[in-house]
């Protein structure tokens, strides 16, 4: 394996405060690029989606809790989906496993929930075996996922949305999927911070680093040791 170049003290110093001066640049990229999302237009949500919940039907309205702000992730779980029926996307699983205690968004206004196209007595059954606390809620019986693009013709898709309630109005301000939603998962960040990375075979790494394809190596958080 190809591994880092072995220096002193002095000299691992310079280089390391050569790479924070560039990702505190990136740093304030970032802000830039939050600052103009938190400007971006929304768009009101009109139609009443209803969702299956523990406690019976809700609306969009409803998920919210009576909070101003709602991140809701388009949780792949239907038919057609790895572990269908009993268990949800892996890729998904993994971003979940990564969220952390809420009631630190709550105390910022801001509601987490997951929404997936299976009946909710298969959510509620794979919850309890991840372990998981996050709200969990079923689209089946409503347009919500095809109108929201992550059900379609050609099967389905994950992402996340973000909503914004003024009064009973309730308006979409954000959308993103692929590589959006992965970088706020805290294990792909971690694992970048280390110099062997993801070890997936798209990364610009030195030679002889461990690589496999991405996403064949993810499995659901109880499933590693099958392997």
């Amino acid at each position: 394996m190809n591994l880092p170049p072995i220096v002193s003290k002095d000299e691992w110093l310079i280089a390391h405060q050569q790479l924070l001066a560039k990702e505190k640049q990136a740093t304030h990229a970032r802000d830039a690029l939050a600052a103009e999302r938190r400007r971006q237009p929304m768009v009101r949500i009109d139609k009443d989606y209803r969702f299956h919940t523990p406690e019976g039907e809700a609306s969009l309205l409803g998920l919210f809790e009576g909070r101003r702000q709602l991140i809701l992730y388009h949780f792949m779980f239907a038919s057609g989906v790895h572990g269908w029926p009993i268990a949800g996307c892996p890729g998904c699983s993994m971003f979940v496993d990564n969220l952390g205690q809420s009631a630190h968004l709550h105390a910022r206004e801001t509601s987490m929930v997951l929404v997936s196209r299976a009946p909710l007595e298969n959510l509620l059954a794979y919850r309890q075996r991840m372990g998981w606390t996050v709200p969990w809620y079923s689209s089946i019986d409503s347009d919500f996922n095809t109108d929201f693009g992550v059900t379609s013709d050609q099967g389905e898709a994950f992402g996340l949305s973000v909503f914004l309630r003024d009064g009973t109005d309730v308006f979409r301000t954000y959308f993103t999927t692929g590589r959006g939603v992965e970088a706020l998962g805290s294990h792909w960040t971690l694992l970048d911070l280390t110099p062997l990375g993801r070890q997936e075979d798209w990364e610009n790494s030195p030679s002889g680093h461990p690589q496999t394809a991405p996403y064949l190596w993810w499995r659901r958080h109880d499933e590693y040791d099958d392997v």
